[in-house]
């Protein structure tokens, strides 16, 4: 079998895509300092927020929300909406031409009881015919890219599949990204991307294939598999910030933007970022967070995140990170 060449340019509309990698929206992670970290490593070319409350992003700050601060160089950057309300559309889509977004997302992942009682993330994928409303309603307020994001469905059923991704285009999507596992399936279930193989050809949006992957490896065996245009990564950008880099260059062919920093540095430099970013107040549980993800492939990660869990203040936790990197050279 030939091996496959890889398009390391996407176009959406008017939109460029290059890498076609996507650092993923993640809840409490995918914020502007974890944004930059992996783009100034390289190799990302598609940027999220976290999720965003439809109905009250017209009234956020996009100076004073930690959901929506945002630098300069974070390009190409998509809001993610959630919402199940036809009426909360044109306003935040109105909000978000504003912020010069470059695209938008629309939830259609999220299983949280909160998002489910009011109908949105999963449950919208549920009720096909709200969810064809608010996606119209979406199309019909923006000439940006719209994308989503969605998983194989309650079990293997390509036909469903197939129907499910027809229905996304008809209704103006342009970039469906799967997650590659059934609906409840755990993290550590491997992720199934030969099946988002068995419906590519059911449509022509571009699609991005998202889950399990953790390695250069892990990247070019999901799109063999799955035939997608592009690779959404989450967890494993996390922990490892250059990650995207590394695929960048092995499978795409892009020179590196940097010199690899060792492990201290780029901890350091996250750390730095969310205190240039965010409040006091809205650090230490954000580098708590990240700290959880970062620490799991080190020799004793785990002592590591328990340290920084357990810290009161950011500086108690900057002190306690500096003497672990110190007993691990």
């Amino acid at each position: 079998m030939a091996e496959r060449v890889f398009k390391n340019k996407l176009l959406v509309r008017s939109l460029q895509i290059y890498p076609p990698i996507a650092l993923a929206p993640m809840v409490g992670l995918s914020h502007s300092a974890l944004r930059t970290l992996v783009q100034e490593e390289g190799g990302v070319g598609l940027l999220f927020t976290e999720m965003l409350a439809a109905r009250r992003l017209p009234h956020d700050n996009q100076y004073c929300s930690p959901l929506l601060i945002r630098s300069a160089d974070e390009y190409p950057l998509f809001y993610q909406l959630v919402t199940a309300d036809t009426e909360a559309i044109g306003p935040a889509t109105e909000k978000l031409h504003e912020f010069r977004a470059q695209g938008i997302d629309l939830n259609l992942g999220c299983p949280a009881p909160l998002q489910r009682k009011q109908g949105a993330g999963i449950s919208l994928v549920e009720n096909k015919g709200l969810m064809c409303k608010v996606l119209r309603r979406l199309r019909a307020c923006t000439d940006l890219p719209v994308s989503v994001k969605i998983r194989l469905g309650d079990n293997l059923d390509t036909v469903k599949l197939r129907e499910l991704c027809r229905l996304l285009e008809n209704e103006g999507v342009d970039i469906i990204t799967i997650h590659a596992r059934l609906n409840g399936e755990k993290f550590c279930r491997k992720p199934r991307w030969a099946a988002i193989g068995k419906i590519r050809e059911a449509v022509s949006v571009l699609i991005f294939v998202n889950g399990g992957i953790f390695s250069i490896d892990d990247a070019r065996t999901s799109l063999e598999q799955s035939g997608a245009d592009g690779i959404m990564i989450g967890r494993g950008a996390v922990e490892k910030p250059w990650l995207c880099a590394d695929i960048a260059r092995d499978i795409y062919g892009l020179s590196k933007s940097c010199q690899k920093k060792t492990d201290s540095e780029i901890y350091f430099k996250f750390v730095n970022l969310l205190e240039q970013r965010f409040t006091p107040e809205r650090r230490l549980g954000r580098l708590k967070q990240f700290t959880t993800y970062f620490a799991a492939p080190f020799v004793f990660g785990h002592h590591f995140a328990a340290s920084i869990q357990s810290s009161s203040t950011i500086d108690q936790a900057k002190q306690r990170a500096a003497d672990f990197f110190a007993r691990s050279v």
